[in-house]
């Protein structure tokens, strides 16, 4: 794995931020949306600062961070004004009074009980948190998220919480070339969203799906954010 310098976060930024979002308006344009309709949620996790810097100076406004000991340290050394910080990864529940500090959203909610202590800490620091739901629409042990099957009466559960507003839902597709496994990873989500936004007002139209290798095919079935970070900064060095 070749890790990328920090001397050349700018340089190589001028060259990949403009193809990112080439792609994603291509992408969009084709499954008839707009560039506006799906944000990117640039992924600086395991990079140093100088790759935030970087992307704060080409005018991103979305990070993302994978565990929260490496978002706290960067949004303080940031801070969060004309940014927005997204915990992308597994959040322990015993963390999830330090993760409502510090994150603008939280896509990972997992689980019930995690849920649970999110609305808590949010309660405790009288504020409302920015949740998704995460679900694990492939069926692999490895990933985190609730059922397909069990998910509409978990999720509304979430949604009924006080502190926490669930903007919509997010799903990891597994890490395959197969297109056809790809798609349905991804349309069983936006089926449970659409599902989800008709029997309740509770739920937002987010769908956090899509990365690197497989955006084209998340914006078709109706992504709105893309987390991306290899094409934009290079391999991470951990």
């Amino acid at each position: 794995m070749t890790q990328t310098l920090p001397g050349t976060y700018h340089d190589r930024l001028a060259r990949t931020l403009p193809a990112v979002r080439d792609r994603i308006e291509r992408a969009a344009e084709a499954s008839g949306r707009g560039l506006g309709d799906v944000r990117l949620v640039a992924v600086t996790k395991a990079h140093p600062r100088e790759a935030v810097e970087a992307a704060l100076a080409a005018g991103i406004t979305d990070l993302g961070e994978n565990r929260v000991d490496e978002l706290e340290g960067k949004v303080e050394h940031f801070g969060s004004e004309g940014v927005r910080w997204h915990m992308i990864g597994h959040v322990q529940s015993r963390k999830a009074a330090r993760v409502v500090e510090v994150a603008g959203m939280i896509h990972s909610v997992h689980s019930l009980k995690l849920a649970g202590r999110l609305s808590r800490a949010a309660e405790e620091n009288e504020r409302v948190v920015r949740v998704l739901a995460q679900v694990n629409t492939s069926g692999e042990e490895s990933k985190s998220g609730f059922v397909p099957e069990s998910a509409p009466e978990e999720i509304h559960e979430i949604s009924e919480l006080p502190g926490l507003r669930v903007e919509g839902l997010m799903t990891m597709a597994p890490f395959v070339e197969d297109e056809a496994v790809l798609t349905d990873a991804f349309a069983v989500l936006r089926r449970l969203s659409e599902r989800l936004r008709a029997a309740t007002e509770e739920v937002g139209p987010e769908l956090s799906m899509g990365m690197t290798n497989d955006l084209e095919i998340a914006i078709r079935e109706g992504s709105t954010m893309v987390r991306i970070g290899t094409a934009l900064f290079g391999e991470r060095g951990t």
